[in-house]
């Protein structure tokens, strides 16, 4: 069974949002070669431009784990952090069916 897990960024200022996303946007590219990796998205609150929400859907913790291993996540890791206001949130789920359009 896959598994989602959602996380929740705040981002210190617009500057640092802007240099926060070109990062993020690296390690989404390097997850896509990932053992596990089914896919994600990388969502922008319209409300609050600093607001940061990550969905990533891997085929189990553990392929996530080791993920969370690799030199392509841990060099992000520290550049990413730096540019948050608060530590990152996350929630785990069990994806019970997914749907997508044709």
């Amino acid at each position: 069974m896959a598994v989602t897990v959602i996380t929740h960024h705040a981002l210190r200022d617009e500057a640092a949002a802007q240099e926060w996303d070109a990062a993020m946007y690296e390690r989404l590219t390097a997850a896509r070669g990932q053992t596990g990796w089914i896919g994600g998205q990388l969502l922008k609150a319209v409300n609050d431009r600093t607001l940061r929400t990550l969905v990533g859907t891997w085929e189990s913790r553990a392929d996530w784990e080791t993920w969370h291993e690799e030199p392509a996540f841990r060099e992000t890791r520290e550049r990413l952090e730096g540019l948050q206001s608060r530590p990152s949130e996350s929630t785990w789920y069990d994806v019970v069916d997914e749907r997508r359009g044709a």
